[in-house]
């Protein structure tokens, strides 16, 4: 069965079954719409998705993009990944799209995949600033990054505020009587998420009259079994940290395990932060303490600048800073 098929059966134009296929139902009567819904329902037609984008010129697919994955990584791995993927195709489903997802190791990677699949647009995770504008070059789609950090290039970028969630991290802590605080992240050395988390924390305790050396920052992966390790290795410190600032709630979640395999307690013995606010953050035990990125709230700005786009066919170019706030839970105890 085709739409020739269907528009004999209904007594009507193909132009009219298509119509009424795509919800353009201020372009047929009443009657007629239902005598075609009718005779598509009887039949269980299922229109070609291949010859729809052919003949409307777009897939209504949404290409979603992970980046600097190897092909032995998985992005469930991370459960920040997992949970923006979840909003982000919620997002993309809501418009009446199919979102297409990608994990890549190489940015350019996904260049020729959206050429293949002809996406209509394109949303791209933890790009590398010095990746942006070559596929911003490259792309003739609408396209919009997500947590990239990439000064003077013209992309629509949506972020969070990650200055503001290292000071909050630690000020927190301060709060709270600590003065001994390890920093838990990747290097901070190269400009981006982690670097704006580092100085919002270093401002925090300078703010104190206190100094950030490098035996306070421990440098891992962005991987629980990384943390593990990271918490072992600040029990085992001389400085006697009191607590620790993890710019991830998967390593914050390692930390923990880390000091528990060393004799120590959280937060009795040891305060522990984390960053992201994810939903795990609720059931570790204890309860974790966390910098709220409001990921709903950052998947549906990158959605709306991206739909925005496909709908009025103009650029969008500005850099969205999504807020953030501290969400206490149990991990943090007061020094007395």
């Amino acid at each position: 069965m085709n739409l020739k098929t269907i528009a004999k059966m209904a007594g009507v134009s193909t132009v009219t079954v298509s119509n009424v296929m795509n919800g353009k139902y201020n372009r047929a009567s009443k009657e007629t719409i239902e005598r075609v819904l009718k005779i598509i329902e009887e039949n269980d037609y299922r229109p070609s998705a291949t010859a729809r984008s052919l003949t409307m010129k777009q897939s209504r697919i949404i290409g979603v993009v992970v980046s600097h994955l190897s092909e032995s990584d998985a992005f469930s791995a991370s459960p920040y990944d997992s949970q923006m993927l979840a909003y982000l195709e919620r997002y993309v489903r809501s418009q009446g799209y199919y979102m297409m997802l990608r994990c890549v190791e190489r940015s350019d990677e996904a260049v020729p995949i959206f050429s293949t699949w002809n996406v209509d647009g394109a949303l791209l995770l933890g790009m590398y600033a010095e990746d942006a504008l070559e596929l911003q070059k490259k792309l003739d789609i609408p396209a919009v990054f997500i947590d990239t950090y990439a000064e003077g290039v013209p992309i629509a970028n949506v972020g969070v505020d990650d200055y503001k969630g290292g000071y909050l991290a630690a000020k927190h802590l301060l709060d709270k009587g600590h003065r001994r605080i390890a920093f838990v992240a990747p290097s901070p050395e190269s400009p981006g998420v982690v670097q704006e988390r580092y100085r919002g924390f270093c401002d925090a305790l300078g703010e104190q009259g206190l100094e950030v050396r490098p035996e306070h920052c421990f440098k891992v992966e962005t991987l629980y079994e990384s943390g593990v390790e990271a918490g072992k290795q600040i029990a085992a410190s001389p400085i006697g940290f009191t607590a620790a600032a993890a710019m991830a709630d998967v390593v914050a979640l390692g930390v923990m395990e880390g000091l528990r395999l060393s004799g120590l307690r959280v937060p009795e013995d040891v305060s522990v932060t984390g960053f992201d606010d994810l939903p795990e953050c609720r059931y570790s035990h204890p309860k974790l303490t966390s910098v709220s990125q409001r990921l709903e709230e950052k998947a549906q700005c990158a959605g709306e600048y991206l739909f925005s786009m496909l709908r009025d066919g103009a650029a969008i170019t500005g850099d969205k800073k999504v807020d953030v706030e501290l969400v206490e839970r149990d991990s943090v105890k007061a020094l007395e």
